[in-house]
């Protein structure tokens, strides 16, 4: 069996995209500012988990439409 190459293939085996990673840093900075809000209109409380951060970041990228796998149904 021949040896894989690393980093040979191109953007079309990416999971996420560019756009998205943008925005999870974004939300990351505000996380750290104390500026990230949870909840609609961000009414809830500040953010102090960084998996909540994450999350928020990608479903803000799901909204703008960047390439972000589904949310898996509960």
């Amino acid at each position: 069996m021949p040896a894989k190459k690393k980093g040979s293939r191109k953007s079309g085996g990416r999971k996420y995209g560019q756009a998205a990673s943008k925005r999870v840093e974004s939300a990351m900075r505000r996380k750290k500012r104390g500026t990230l809000k949870s909840g609609r209109g961000g009414k809830g409380g500040t953010v102090k988990s960084r998996k909540q951060a994450i999350a928020i970041g990608l479903s803000e990228a799901r909204k703008k439409g960047a390439k972000v796998p589904r949310k898996k149904a509960a």
